[in-house]
């Protein structure tokens, strides 16, 4: 047997777009992860095209995933193209009917999971168990492997079932985290709003970033800030 030599192996985040509103979430997560220096894995459901083409006006195609991925993550919240700019060349993509993709199996060499933005029908899915297509059965491989899934969702109300459902996750091990800005970062755009979420998912994964203001202790902190920015 030839001795085991060691070399630096990929572990991506995947990165999990369901068919929920709210893609720029799912950008300046994106963008959060790579400006990081991690590896990324994207899976967008067919839902989650037809989402992101209302949304944005972009078409997410399997043939030019990378042309599209650039003109998505330079987009800003507001809907203004060229804010951004985004290496993503440490990104490879799955198509969402692709079963036998990588991340599929539990011997693939992942990170953890983010569902960003998570949708009632993907969270249902999870939580049964289903592998209706390559993002619930990553996530349910994701925890069976025990490793961190993080699922962000998206939606209100939440009807009965689905807090069942949430419930479900949560005891599964996974981390729920509803798509909820906060105000006391001081946030004066829509940008600031969606970078405070994509931030709670970054902190809830272990990754470090600077997409918001953390809170220290100090009444009118934002305020504060607010004020020297201006000046």
């Amino acid at each position: 047997m030839e001795p085991y030599e060691h070399t630096t192996q990929r572990r991506p985040w995947v990165v999990g777009v369901s068919g929920a509103s709210g893609t720029p979430y799912a950008a300046a997560v994106l963008r959060g992860l790579l400006a990081a220096g991690q590896s990324v894995d994207l899976v967008v459901s067919r839902a989650a095209r037809l989402t992101l083409l209302d949304e944005t006006g972009i078409r997410f195609r399997d043939a030019h995933w990378q042309e599209d991925l650039r003109a998505w993550l330079a987009r800003g919240a507001d809907g203004k193209p060229g804010t951004f700019e985004a290496d993503v060349s440490d990104v490879r993509h799955w198509a969402a009917g692709d079963l036998a993709a990588g991340p599929s199996s539990g011997s693939y060499p992942v990170q953890g999971m983010l569902i960003v933005p998570a949708s009632t029908a993907s969270v249902a899915g999870v939580a049964l168990g289903l592998s209706k297509d390559l993002l619930q059965r990553v996530a349910s491989v994701t925890l069976k492997e025990r490793r961190p899934l993080i699922v962000a969702v998206r939606e209100t109300p939440l009807s009965g079932q689905t807090l069942k459902q949430l419930v479900a996750l949560d005891e599964a091990g996974a981390v729920v985290l509803p798509a909820s800005p906060a105000f006391y970062a001081g946030a004066t755009h829509i940008q600031d709003l969606v970078d405070f979420v994509a931030g709670r998912v970054l902190d809830a994964a272990g990754v470090p970033h600077r997409l918001y203001r953390r809170w220290e202790g100090e009444l009118g902190g934002a305020s504060a800030s607010g004020a020297r920015d201006a000046s």
